[in-house]
């Protein structure tokens, strides 16, 4: 993620894909929840006798993140031009990468803690965990239903006046955008976004959506709209908006199920052969719902693209199992143990850029001396 995050503008191909498809930082937040739902495996592999008390548990961990996340992605810090710091409350962001990761923890904990299992030696591990998978099937249902069953009629939005030209509607910043449309994935009239706009609110939404990179938007280099651009152009859109938070859940019960792979069986061949039969059947199963026009879409967390990247995932993991445990070349992999550890504490300063901004604070003589200027200016001006 801070490859992403810092690289990002450097190298096209890491950034986010604007809309439909899959670019390398598309990947991140699906390895976050595939993981979160493997280290559950672990730490509920003995069912809980006091199951009441784990849950308030994983209610209290759930809510640390959600409450961290608001904190740091709501505004809260200013960012690495500014060093001033405080949000207002009226235009705070409510859902970030925290608060997506903390619902499919809180989602698969409990499907852990409450739902009943089999003997996994005589079912297998698809029928052992049936009630699993037919969580993950209710959620993607619902997901489904309402992406493409609810109607989005025409709405309107207020821009500042200095952010934007377009012609306003009786002489105000407020402009419209023409929907009136069911089932519509585009950036403007999709159904996750209303659901948004209704309930959390467009002050409360990500006011830079990925979807302004698209070729109709115009952007410039600076990252200003062109006022040439269609309306929505200039609108906030949540990418771990509420909606799509249903299907990333799914994530970490899939998560999950490699994780009782890991847990439940010794050998090797065993588990990478179970794991390599998930992982092709979502990369099949992802593919062609891809083909029959379900597109791979993250700000959407479409079905298509939550198991091709669970697929990505599965593969991924799989691959440093064989290189660490099977081969045990562990030093290869030494600076990942450690960041993985640390992932919460890295995650905060970076997110916060407190990080940044301390490097920033040694400088030569001159406060614009310093290596973190050094280095951005160099690449833009490439």
């Amino acid at each position: 993620m801070i490859f992403v995050d810092y690289g990002g503008s450097i190298f096209p191909v890491i950034p986010h894909a604007p809309w439909n498809g899959i670019h390398l930082a598309d990947l991140v937040m699906p390895f976050f929840l595939f993981l979160v739902g493997i280290s559950l495996a672990l730490v509920y592999k003995r069912r809980p006798h006091r199951r009441t008390q784990a849950t308030w548990k994983a209610f209290v961990r759930s809510l640390q993140l959600f409450i961290l996340g608001i904190l740091l992605q709501g505004g809260y810090f200013h960012g690495i031009t500014s060093l001033t710091y405080g949000v207002d409350i009226q235009s705070i962001r409510w859902f970030g990468v925290l608060q997506r990761i903390s619902i499919g923890y809180i989602v698969a904990a409990l499907c852990e803690i409450w739902l009943p299992t089999l003997r996994w030696k005589q079912m297998g591990f698809i029928r052992s965990y049936y009630w699993h998978w037919f969580v993950a099937a209710v959620l993607l249902a619902i997901h489904s239903g309402l992406l493409y069953g609810l109607y989005v009629p025409d709405w309107q939005f207020d821009v500042s006046a200095a952010t934007s030209s377009l012609p306003p509607i009786d002489s105000g910043n407020v402009y419209k955008v023409n929907c009136s449309v069911r089932g519509d994935l585009g950036p403007a009239c999709n159904s996750a976004g209303m659901i948004d706009r209704y309930i959390l609110g467009l002050d409360h939404l990500y006011k830079k959506p990925v979807y302004r990179n698209l070729k109709e938007c115009n952007m410039s280099s600076t990252g200003q709209v062109s006022d040439s651009s269609p309306s929505w152009c200039h609108a906030p859109f949540d990418p771990e908006g509420i909606l799509s938070s249903i299907t990333a859940a799914v994530s970490c019960i899939i998560g999950l199920q490699y994780g009782h792979i890991l847990a439940h069986l010794e050998d090797h061949r065993g588990r990478i052969n179970h794991w390599l039969g998930f992982s092709v059947s979502f990369l099949a199963l992802g593919w062609f719902l891809a083909i029959l026009g379900i597109p791979p879409n993250k700000s959407l967390y479409t079905v298509s693209y939550m198991l091709l990247s669970s697929a990505a995932s599965g593969i991924t993991f799989m691959a440093l199992y064989v290189l660490v445990d099977v081969y045990g070349h562990r030093r290869l992999t030494s600076a990942l143990e450690w960041m993985g550890k640390h992932s919460l504490s890295i995650f905060v300063l970076v997110s916060s850029n407190l990080a940044v901004i301390a490097i920033q604070g040694f400088y030569w003589r001159k406060p614009e001396n310093n290596i973190i200027h050094l280095i951005v200016s160099r690449f833009h001006q490439k």
